[in-house]
């Protein structure tokens, strides 16, 4: 019986991209294993423990791990999920690691020092040295690895991630209920996010800007706060923090477009789930997103107002003219988990 472990260390994190990615890629992997030859574990924190089929195959993720990490001597794949993990069977050579890399979005930082990515890529070649196999989760993360890093002629595959399954889109008495037609974008409020390039669409638009997502960069916050007054647009920007899933459903199937300008993705997962349901794409030309978004999407180029006012202007009316609903929704539907675990366990069964 070959014994997989599927680090879930990153689900200490809700409301973020990794946390969706553990927990739907885990029970993917869950429900496409070969029952009578492998045996999945799930490493994850406490109070992440009730999503799969047995509680009893979860392994509990400690501070202290960090340094001394539970016996895996029985174990035949330790899969890193995080390329900056602390979470690894570094002398146990007898277990082999697959290691997932998202992104090397630190080197598009420019808060980021030159010696501080280069420290960031050590430590990462580091985890590639001990790696057995890599995966990255777009043809853009594997060219930025291949870039910057040495792999050692180590297999490299690409997957891309699945799109969340939304639930039912249900607001409650305390959600917030949009008063026009409205912009929506989520994610964690960070500045590489860029979400206040959106403001100025609100100027010559009747609607909202809904952000949702948890805030981590309070600086941030109140930089968009205060632009949004310099503009004259404050009443309509809706900064509605963390949202349960019913919530973000509601918003995705009500929103007039959804719109993600970030400058550093490594996939974007939010605009496979926008897909799903069929409305108007608007994202940023950089890193991932193009790859993701593909001929379905409409691009901001750069981020000046008459530039954005265009695209969005001439995205809308091409949605409508060609009713693209379907086309988008076909495109989403290539992202899906089930496919994604198919393709890990792949990987997986390389190493045995």
């Amino acid at each position: 019986m070959h014994k997989i472990i599927f680090d879930c260390e990153r689900m200490k994190y809700p409301d973020t991209g990794l946390y969706h990615y553990c927990k739907n890629l885990g029970r993917y992997l869950e429900k496409n294993i070969r029952l009578q030859e492998e045996q999945l574990f799930f490493y994850t924190p406490p109070g992440e423990q009730d999503w799969s089929f047995r509680q009893s195959n979860h392994i509990t993720q400690h501070p202290l791990h960090k340094f001394v990490l539970p016996a895996t001597g029985q174990f035949d794949i330790w899969h890193a999920t995080y390329q900056n993990t602390h979470y690894m069977p570094m002398r146990n050579r007898k277990v082999r690691v697959v290691l997932s890399i998202h992104d090397l979005n630190f080197l598009y930082d420019d808060k980021k020092s030159p010696a501080k990515k280069q420290q960031y890529l050590h430590y990462l070649q580091q985890l590639i040295n001990r790696a057995d196999a890599l995966v990255c989760i777009s043809e853009f993360s594997r060219k930025d690895v291949l870039r910057h890093c040495d792999i050692k002629n180590k297999p490299l595959t690409v997957i891309h991630n699945g799109s969340n399954l939304l639930e039912e889109p249900v607001l409650s008495e305390k959600s917030y209920r949009p008063a026009k037609p409205f912009l929506f974008s989520i994610g964690v409020m960070h500045r590489k996010k860029n979400f206040h390039v959106l403001l100025p669409l609100l100027r010559q638009n009747t609607m909202e800007l809904l952000i949702a997502g948890r805030h981590e960069d309070d600086r941030y916050l109140s930089f968009i706060r205060e632009e949004s007054v310099k503009m004259g647009v404050e009443d309509n920007l809706k900064l509605l923090g963390p949202v349960t899933e019913k919530e973000k459903s509601w918003y995705y199937n009500n929103c007039r477009a959804f719109a993600f300008p970030s400058v550093s993705e490594g996939f974007g997962l939010p605009v496979v789930e926008a897909m799903s349901c069929g409305k108007p794409l608007f994202l940023s030309d950089r890193t991932a997103l193009p790859e993701i978004g593909g001929d379905v999407s409409f691009y901001f180029k750069e981020f000046g107002e008459a530039h954005m006012q265009q695209v969005f202007h001439e995205g809308m009316e091409t949605y409508h003219t060609h009713a693209l609903s379907r086309k988008i929704q076909e495109r989403g539907a290539h992202f899906n988990w089930h496919k994604a675990a198919k393709e890990y366990l792949a990987v997986y069964r390389t190493l045995y």
